[in-house]
């Protein structure tokens, strides 16, 4: 019952939330008091797991619609885990980070946020296909609320362009979905969307084909991967600081997931005939979004772009067909999370005491606040992969596997990390370094603000000098030759 517990405690936390929006402390505190329940639970999930014996580390099976072979089936495994363990931490930072910057419809605000982390956790752990699309979808409006009420400048616009893109590729892998039941009625007599009875459907090959667009158009939308990536800068811009680390730490990772969970293990073949596009998408997104990030003036359109060339990371790792790249593409997406996260919440940090966010207007703040100019030249540092932290693992664990699959794909997103460190030098120079041109006189890092970032910073160290908890871990799903479609690939 605790993966059920893991749903309903943010459920209801938004719930309390709302039903306090005249208090608005305690709509903070009921927020951070249900991510800490949560964050605590996933910690002793973890501690205990048991020895694996069986498919899934804990596992909750009900009967939900039985005519329609639909099931209440959530289940943890190795990667699900880590992802639901990442969701909380990240939870918890965002409460932090809003803690002083929403002053109006606190609960409302607060409802939403919650309910997002509920839908993400959701998708982590549903193995249903038709209770998986159920939380695929309770992620989208909550978050076009934050977008659209608590966002900045042409944030109406923004929330409208993320919906329209989500909802629409989202409608696709809905008719993927259903198709895919109907098929599995036809050959076995009963309807399932059960993901293991799903995993043994008998598809022709252009079935499978159609079938496996209609999931990679949602997770394509969701990574983002070029060139469905057009909604995400503007949505970063304009989301509130709470929104940003949502986004670009968790929503991201559920395409991703997706891509692991469902579409290699459910399409192994037709996985196996597009990876060289898929990987070529994947290096084209390191590279454009390397370089798009170094041409904005906007820091926090600056720090999207970034995300764009980390999820190329994660693609090419996911389709290169070996299980290297596999983990480095799971290590990329626990570190990204954490490093990208902590950029948004300190250019939040930086709208709140300057009102702007043009770097142009900058310059010069290490001499006002050398804390928070500390922290942020660490995390740019982790952002474009400086060693012993948690994304040069990650990238260099794909790189590494990739090599094997395609000398060329590789050879072009090493690239896309010396591209970064243009934009990691552009934030060091023209936001904390150089000259106070505009004389600032900005207070620093808060003792809340300090909460925040220490275990940001902990994590991101953790993640580079000792990455070997999160790889075994993710072997807790890779050892499960059934679930892992980089082995079936290169079976193949």
């Amino acid at each position: 019952m605790v993966l059920l517990w893991l749903v309903l405690v943010p459920l209801i936390g938004g719930i309390l939330s709302l039903l306090s929006d005249r208090r608005p402390q305690a709509c903070r505190w009921i927020a951070m008091a249900a991510t800490c329940i949560d964050l605590l639970l996933t910690v002793a999930l973890w501690i205990g797991a048991p020895v694996r014996q069986s498919r899934w580390l804990y596992e909750l099976d009900y009967n939900w619609i039985p005519q329609f072979g639909i099931r209440f089936h959530l289940a943890m495994d190795g990667l699900s885990l880590a992802l639901v363990l990442l969701t909380f931490f990240l939870g918890l930072m965002a409460v932090l980070a809003s803690w002083t910057e929403i002053q109006e419809r606190v609960g409302f605000f607060h409802f939403n946020l919650l309910w997002i982390l509920a839908g993400i956790i959701g998708v982590f752990l549903a193995v249903d296909l038709f209770l998986f699309y159920l939380f695929w979808e309770l992620m989208l409006v909550p978050m076009y609320f934050l977008i659209g009420i608590w966002g900045h400048g042409r944030k109406i616009y923004a929330a409208i362009k993320f919906f329209i893109f989500t909802q629409l590729s989202g409608l696709l892998m809905l008719a993927a979905i259903v198709t895919l039941a109907i098929i599995h009625q036809q050959s076995r007599g009963a309807y399932s969307f059960d993901y293991e009875s799903l995993l043994n459907t008998p598809l022709s090959q252009g079935t499978a084909r159609l079938l496996m667009l209609g999931f990679f158009a949602a997770f394509a939308v969701k990574l983002p991967a070029f060139p469905f990536h057009t909604w995400l800068p503007d949505a970063h811009s304009e989301a509130p600081t709470a929104g940003s680390v949502i986004l670009a730490g968790l929503l991201l990772k559920t395409g991703a997931y997706g891509f692991i969970r469902f579409v290699l293990p459910l399409f192994p073949g037709p996985a196996y005939e597009f990876a060289p596009l898929m990987m070529t998408l994947g290096v084209i997104g390191v590279l454009y979004g390397a370089f798009m990030a170094t041409a904005q003036h906007d820091l926090k359109r600056l720090v999207a772009y970034t995300s764009v060339s980390h999820m190329g990371f994660v693609l090419i790792g996911v389709f290169a067909g070996n299980q290297t790249a596999l983990t480095g593409a799971f290590l990329q997406m626990i570190s990204h999370g954490i490093s990208t996260g902590a950029l948004f919440i300190l250019a939040g940090a930086l709208q709140q005491r300057m009102h702007t966010r043009e770097i142009g207007q900058m310059g010069g703040l290490w001499s006002t606040m050398p804390a928070l100019s500390g922290a942020g030249m660490f995390f740019v540092m982790a952002s474009v992969g400086l060693p012993a932290l948690g994304d040069f693992v990650g990238e260099f664990l794909v790189l590494l596997g990739a090599y094997r699959a395609h000398v060329g794909v590789t050879v072009l997103a090493t690239l896309g990390i010396i591209a970064a460190t243009l934009y990691g030098l552009k934030i060091t120079r023209q936001v904390f370094q150089g000259p106070n041109r505009h004389n600032w006189r900005l207070p620093d890092l808060a003792a809340r603000e300090w909460v925040i970032v220490a275990p940001m910073m902990l994590g991101l160290l953790w993640l580079g000098l000792h990455p070997q908890p999160f790889i075994n871990m993710f072997q807790q799903l890779s050892e499960r030759p059934q679930s892992v479609a980089a082995l079936q690939i290169e079976r193949r």
